[in-house]
């Protein structure tokens, strides 16, 4: 587990940047925060991270936004009103190539039961109107030697 604490969006941009360096195919972030947590703009960080330019929105309204990479693409989807299989089903999630890609979920809580056992796990908390705790779990930020995120 990682505690970080951001002092601005700047920071949060500059975090979700850090872990986007060390995603690889296959990896599933799903988020824990609230309204105006900061979900988005740690997305917008991870993709950077990743090498994409594509600029990035909330998915509120779309469900999924899919943006683009050299090597893979990340799918941003928003499940705030998705719940249970049926509702999951109705969004194509179960047709997206995870395997060779890259998803964050905002508003996982609603569908934690499918996501995967290796699911990376970030908690958005906010402290003050500009600051934020983050904790980053799961994946494989747990293993023995520490580093998968910020070695």
């Amino acid at each position: 587990m990682i505690k970080l604490h951001s002092a601005s969006r700047e920071e949060t941009v500059a975090i979700g940047e850090k872990l986007g360096k060390t995603i690889k195919k296959g990896d599933m972030i799903a988020f824990r925060g609230g309204l105006g947590a900061g979900k988005t703009a740690f997305t917008t960080g991870l993709a950077a991270g990743m090498g994409i330019r594509s600029e990035v929105c909330s998915p509120t309204f779309a469900i999924v936004n899919e943006y683009r990479g050299e090597d893979m693409n990340l799918y941003h989807f928003d499940m705030y009103r998705i719940i249970g299989e049926e509702g999951l089903e109705s969004t194509g999630f179960f047709d997206y190539d995870f395997e060779n890609n890259a998803a964050v979920i905002e508003w996982s809580e609603n569908i934690t039961e499918f996501l995967p056992k290796n699911t990376i796990w970030v908690t958005i908390e906010p402290v003050s109107e500009n600051e934020r705790d983050i904790t980053i779990e799961g994946g494989v930020a747990d293993a023995p030697d520490g580093h998968r995120y910020f070695g």
